[in-house]
Parts: structure tokens; sequence; C-alpha cells
């Protein structure tokens, strides 16, 4: 059995992304800047109403891209996720094994239904907002749990967008444990303001009595932990994991590393697209984590990714560019 330097699990997603108008977004009816879950029916009215723009496909996933990152920076990752025995399904599987990582998926596996989709509307201020229809993912459940990688990883991720499916929320407890049994640290991404506002319950049932490591952007902290201010959210995440990193934008981030807080600056840029920028800089820090990095440095090295990915369009950087910072922030 190989073994890994993080094993993930979430959601598979295609990502249809698009540049777009905040006047669209409202004749569209989508909530800017947020994550929404819709139907399928739903997702067929949008991309109708998005006919006339052109789509830029990749595949996604929240989690899906933070592994990536750990690959392209030269990290050995497992991704386990669901998808459908249809064109985008096997398009997925492509993309994840063309970046280097190994997954539960195989085209003997695959069962019929519909891939999931996310529909990423970029505006000018480089905000995202994602409609996400989560077709066959939702389906995500025990089955997909790969036990044998999970003990034979150096650290666990999880991400928050499955805690809605009451199965996935269950694969996501399991890969938990079975990761504690074997003395694997575990860390827990929140993902979404949405899903701390809605779903804050599974949140909780997955954090249990307290994980390793926490990502959070300011935002989720705040709505955690019910705090007033990023001095009050440090307090409240601190039963919660035994470490975190608190991205905060064109400040940076603050990093809590078991002793210290450690506020870790970033020098400004004009962001295009905010996509994927907290899917990299996990995957940043846990490369880093995982190499033997100090936190401080994890957090530089994955302040330096997401501020690179944000000066480009989609939720992925390019392998060269990753290997690029990467080598200026040497293990």
């Amino acid at each position: 059995m190989s073994r890994y330097h993080v094993y993930g699990i979430g959601n598979a997603l295609v990502d249809l992304e698009f540049e777009t108008t905040d006047a669209l977004l409202t004749r569209l009816g989508v909530d800017k800047s947020l994550m929404t879950l819709i139907d399928e029916p739903r997702h067929h009215a949008l991309l109708a109403g998005l006919a006339d723009l052109q789509a830029r496909p990749c595949g996604g996933g929240s989690a899906a891209n933070t592994m990536t990152a750990i690959a392209q920076l030269g990290g050995s990752a497992f991704y386990s996720c669901k998808v459908a025995n249809d064109i985008e399904g096997r398009f997925y599987i492509g993309d994840l094994t063309d970046n280097g990582l190994r997954t539960n998926l195989t085209d003997a596996t695959l069962q019929e239904g519909v891939t999931g989709k996310c529909i990423v509307l970029i505006t000018p201020d480089a905000e995202r907002s994602m409609s996400t229809f989560l077709g066959i993912t939702s389906q995500l459940s025990l089955e997909e749990v790969d036990e044998a990688a999970v003990a034979a990883s150096d650290h666990v991720y999880i991400e928050g967008y499955l805690v809605p499916e009451p199965n996935a929320r269950t694969a996501a407890e399991r890969v938990r444990d079975v990761a504690r049994a074997a003395g694997v640290p575990v860390a827990l991404t929140l993902s979404d303001v949405n899903m701390v506002s809605h779903f804050k319950d599974g949140l909780q049932q997955v954090i249990g009595d307290g994980l390793d490591l926490i990502f959070s952007n300011e935002e989720e902290a705040l709505a955690m932990t019910g705090a007033a201010d990023i001095q009050g959210a440090v307090v409240g995440l601190k039963p919660l994991a035994r470490r975190f990193a608190i991205t905060r934008g064109s400040k940076g981030s603050l990093l809590y590393d078991g002793e210290r807080v450690l506020e870790i600056s970033v020098d400004p840029v004009t962001p295009v697209d905010s996509n994927g920028a907290g899917d990299v800089y996990a995957g940043a820090f846990l490369f880093g984590v995982t190499n033997g990095m100090p936190f401080e440095r994890c957090g530089e090295l994955a302040n330096t990714a997401a501020r690179t990915l944000i000066q480009r369009f989609g939720a992925r950087l390019d392998r060269s560019t990753m290997q690029g910072i990467g080598k200026a922030f040497p293990a």
C-alpha cells in the first residue's frame, strides 16, 4: 500500500466558469459571492440564461482543488469522491489522474446518473458566485471511503460541503474515526458561510470533540463561533481544533499553531478571480505541514499560492506555476 501525504474526501464537480456582470446575476436570481445548492431544473434554467456566454469547463470540487494543489507541489494525494458513468464523469477521472492523484474511481465501478456540476459566475470585482447541482455526488457514502488509504496517509482533509447530505456526512465521520484510530491528524475546511449558517450542526458532528486543524475564511470563522470580531473568533475556534488557519483576503491570514497566534501578511494585488483561492491555500498549507515546514512557513507558502491564483482566471494553477512557488519554499 502506497503512503500518501494527504487523503481527501469531498464532492466531485465539473466547474463551468462564466465571466459575467452584477446585472446578470440579479436577472438570474443568483446570490452574489455565495455557494448555493440547486436542483436539476434550476441547473438547466441557469445554463439556458447563460447560453450567449462561453463557459470554461474544468475539473472542480473544493477538496479536489486542494488535493490537486498538493500533487502539483510534489506531494502524494488520494481523493475519494463519486461521479456518474457519463462523459463528464470519465472526464473527471482523467483530470484526477492527469494531475497525479490516486482515487477510488474506476471506469468499471461507475454508476448511471449525472455527474455534478458547479456554475461559477465571475464578476469584474473578482467575486465568484456558485450554483452547485450535486448530481450523483449527493449520493457519496461509505462505499467511496478507502479506509486503507486513510490509514496510510500523513493527514486527512474533509470538505465541509459534504455536511448537508446525511450519507456524505456519515462518510466524513467514518474517515475521521478511521484516521483517529490510525493516529492520522484530521483537517476540516468550513467551506462556505452558507454551510456554517445553514448546516452548523452537521459541521459540529464532523468536528466532534475537536479536530487537529480547521481551515476557514474570516466570515466563516465569525459565523461558526458567533464572535463579533476576529479576536473573538480565535477564542471560539480553539475548542474546535488544536490548530487552525483563517484566511482574510488582502489582510493575509491568521494562524494558531496550538500555542501562538501568528499573523501572516501578504503583498496586495488586484484580484481577477477569487474562485478556488481557499482551496489552493489549504492545499499548499497541507503540503507544507506534511513535509515538515514550520507552521508560519506553511502560512507563507499558502498565502503565496492563493495570491498567485487570484491574479488569473480559474480555480487552479497550472503545474509549472505551482512547482515554481514550491521551489521558493523548500521543505
